[in-house]
């Protein structure tokens, strides 16, 4: 027999012996998934549980800023009206959809958001040094906030930014331009770049970050007119009776009698009376406080893991959200997405923190829509439920910066006597 005619069959690659698992574990996320969707857009359906509803949101204010939008201007004067010109982007995305009602499309979106948020922590978990637990708090979280998450836009806004934090050291422009045009939409994803690794990978996200947020609003200000109208509604809002400011005058109208009153203005239910204006300052000052420490965070950092980024995304995120004047229950959407990345990674130090954002989205949804007439009237109930969520917010946000400090900022080293 020649060499010719001799045939030496090729190796067969070796069986992989985790496949079977990993198949097992994605199919039991896809089907938690599903079940949990379905059930969350049953409760969208009957909208039933609680005060005033949820979907009324998208089905009267949604629409009625898509219809302005369409007419070639966003809001103007419209106290409700307060989010970033990019958010006129998402009210009109449902317009890629004709052949569904706006309602329809709407949520069908959001949906499909947040499909791709739960593909993309699987894919996560599945690297090297990855962990499940992401996808898990994601597919297993969202659903406590009951049916809040598809009648609100806060999904799609989340979609960009864990996106961004995923992919940030693989493709750091790609991410810089996600989280500017998330930040252009919500403001917060600006923060997901906040934990870029110093050199080449914060130079060009935080390049591609400014270059899409300038390309996107040059594109929404020749489009439309009375682009920046929002800023003048953001800034005359006051105290949010579910902020940690809010959460202070309940209980100092609980026990103190303090003769403050409960009113709608700026699209949310505030607290209005003496003091009023003085928790709102302070709460200002926490903020401006809060955005010192981060900064003086990043100028000790000099250590960072591959879950650094989000780490410190989740820590500002949480920062900001207890120092504000307003905490709307969906504001948990975008917790609950960033501790799902942070838990995609086995290095991350806010484990604890992330499983805290749990507990905190399920009395979120009991406070509204469930008991938000106990919360309004400011009843024992109410206030004890607003203490809780808020202490649990709070702690997290406290725990968040201790931990991260010690991941990152190097101890001094002492030495020893001569």
């Amino acid at each position: 027999m020649t060499t010719q005619q001799l045939r030496i069959p090729a190796p067969s690659a070796a069986p992989d012996p985790g496949a079977a698992g990993r198949r097992t574990r994605y199919a039991a996320v896809a089907a938690t998934w599903l079940a949990t969707r379905a059930l969350m857009l049953y409760l969208l359906v009957d909208d039933s549980i609680g005060v005033g509803g949820v979907t009324g949101e998208v089905y009267v204010l949604y629409r009625q800023w898509y219809e302005q939008l369409t007419a070639g201007h966003f809001p103007y004067g419209d106290s409700t009206w307060q989010y970033p010109p990019g958010a006129g982007a998402v009210i009109l995305a449902p317009s890629l959809l004709p052949f569904l009602t706006f309602f329809q499309a709407f949520v069908a979106l959001t949906l499909a958001a947040d499909a791709l948020i739960a593909f993309a922590l699987v894919r996560a978990g599945a690297r090297a040094g990855g962990s499940p637990a992401g996808a898990w708090l994601w597919v297993g979280g969202l659903p406590l906030l009951l049916h809040l998450p598809y009648g609100r836009y806060d999904v799609l806004v989340t979609a960009p930014a864990v996106a961004a934090l995923l992919c940030v050291r693989r493709r750091p422009r790609l991410a810089g331009a996600l989280a500017g045009l998330g930040a252009l939409v919500k403001v917060w994803p600006a923060l997901t770049l906040l934990g870029t690794p110093r050199g080449r990978t914060t130079r060009a996200s935080w390049t591609s970050a400014l270059g899409a947020a300038a390309a996107l609003l040059a594109v929404l200000a020749l489009g439309f007119s009375h682009t920046l109208d929002f800023l003048r509604q953001q800034g005359n809002r006051g105290v949010q009776i579910e902020s940690l400011g809010g959460t202070a005058l309940q209980l100092a109208h609980l026990f103190a009698h303090w003769p403050g009153r409960v009113v709608y203005r700026y699209g949310a239910m505030e607290f209005t009376g003496p003091y009023v204006s003085s928790v709102a300052r302070l709460a200002l000052a926490l903020t401006a406080a809060a955005f010192c420490w981060l900064l003086l965070w990043r100028v000790r950092a000099c250590r960072w893991t591959a879950a650094t980024p989000a780490d410190a995304a989740l820590c500002a995120v949480l920062l900001f959200t207890v120092t504000s004047r307003v905490i709307s229950p969906q504001y948990l959407v975008w917790l609950l997405g960033l501790a799902a990345v942070c838990l995609t990674s086995r290095q991350t130090s806010q484990r604890p923190v992330a499983l805290l954002t749990l507990p905190a989205a399920a009395l979120s949804a009991l406070a509204f829509p469930t008991l938000y007439d106990e919360v309004m009237a400011g009843t024992a109930v109410g206030t004890s439920l607003m203490v809780l969520r808020n202490a649990l917010l709070l702690g997290a946000a406290l725990l968040s910066c201790r931990r991260l400090w010690t991941a990152t900022v190097a101890r001094p080293v002492v030495s020893g006597p001569r």
